[in-house]
């Protein structure tokens, strides 16, 4: 941020009147959007991207700051996202981070972060242990975490009758997490977990041995955790693999997010999981959102778009409150709160995670026959997650 001196300042209300205290006071601020551009995630980051210029456009008039956007790739690669990283903060010299798509990540990008004190806005990774053990007061998350998507959905599941469930993930940060959580919950409830499996992250290409798996397991039902490229193909084979009749299929709503459902086409009919945005709330905000993104891209909005948009929201917010350096900004992204497409949305301050309500939903098709949409069957109410080790609450 280029700041003016108070002598500059004098010099121009002198010379231009009050008038000119708001431009004086205006500060560039320059964003390093840090996202997978290629690889399994690649749509994933351009979705995030197109969110947050429209929030941009949408909030930016809140605020006399204006916004400088550098991009990088992380190319879902943690060792070439922590270089990244540094090359925007140190060569490019970025006022706020905003981005991370993989939990691995993200993980691999906190220690840095934290020590150069750069704020980072996590836009999509949902890494317990970024506002659990490791958190940071440099890290808020404007996407969910990996236990809020899935814990309710054990409850949830016990209650709809299911009691016996086998699971399966790729074998990463987020799988491990996503599925450790909605097994907690299940079994605490009384359910029981007759087996598990976790494929090669970003290697799987046949899934059948595993559903082999799941289908001789004795299971009421299967719940996994998958997106991007490879939630399209495990969508597609089970449903080639003859196992949805008889064993239904839930899990985290990365599964059938609106971005690639219908890459997916009738294989996701039916499917049934949990998410903290569908383009199918019904509010105010949500209605603004989807109508303007529709309009930009000709096609709904995802849950990827809809974390760029709030993360640009809360930017535009915090600067709007006058924060002027990265300690400001990093404490004014801690006290986010507003009403906005998902909801009532807010950070909690003890963790710098956020806090939402978790939609449960089945995909169906349009009324018209064309195309796949979103049928909230629940809302499940929102709750902090623990702190998990965090220190941030004192």
């Amino acid at each position: 941020m280029k700041k003016l001196t108070q002598t500059a300042v004098a010099a121009l209300i002198a010379t231009l009147g009050t008038s000119a205290v708001t431009s004086a006071n205006a500060e560039d601020i320059k964003v390093g959007l840090l996202l997978p551009y290629s690889g399994v995630y690649a749509a994933l980051g351009n979705e995030i991207e197109a969110g947050f210029r429209l929030g941009l456009e949408t909030f930016g008039g809140e605020t006399t700051d204006t916004f400088e956007i550098v991009t990088e790739d992380t190319e879902v690669k943690p060792p070439v996202a922590l270089g990244k990283a540094k090359k925007l903060v140190l060569q490019d010299e970025v006022d706020v981070l905003v981005g991370i798509v993989s939990s691995g990540v993200l993980g691999a990008v906190r220690d840095f972060v934290d020590g150069a004190k750069v704020p980072l806005i996590v836009a999509n990774a949902g890494n317990d242990e970024a506002t659990g053990a490791s958190c940071s007061a440099y890290i808020t998350r404007l996407s969910f975490s990996n236990g809020q998507v899935n814990r309710p959905m054990g409850t949830h599941l016990y209650e709809q009758g299911v009691r016996k469930v086998f699971t399966m993930a790729p074998d990463y940060a987020a799988g491990r997490q996503m599925i450790g959580a909605f097994a907690e919950s299940f079994t605490a409830a009384g359910g029981e977990i007759v087996g598990q499996d976790w494929t090669p992250f970003q290697k799987t290409q046949d899934f059948g041995p595993y559903m082999a798996n799941a289908k001789a397991s004795g299971a009421d039902a299967v719940y996994v955790f998958y997106a991007g490229g490879e939630a399209i193909s495990f969508v597609k084979q089970y449903d080639s693999f003859g196992l949805k009749a008889d064993l239904p299929l839930y899990g985290a709503g990365f599964l059938t997010s609106p971005l690639y459902v219908n890459a997916q086409g009738p294989a996701a009919i039916g499917v049934i999981a949990a998410l903290h945005y569908v383009p199918t709330i019904e509010n105010d905000a949500n209605k603004v959102f989807v109508e303007a993104f529709s309009a930009a891209n000709g096609r709904s909005p995802s849950e990827f778009a809809v974390h760029g948009y709030d993360a640009a929201r809360a930017l535009v917010l915090a600067s709007a409150g006058g924060a002027n350096d990265g300690e400001a900004l990093a404490a004014a992204l801690s006290k986010t709160s507003f009403d906005g497409p998902r909801g009532a949305t807010s950070i909690d301050p003890a963790t710098n995670n956020i806090v939402q309500p978790i939609y449960v939903y089945e995909t169906v098709a349009n009324e018209n026959g064309e195309g796949l949409t979103q049928k909230i069957l629940a809302t499940l109410p929102a709750t902090p997650d623990a702190a998990n080790g965090c220190t941030l609450g004192g």
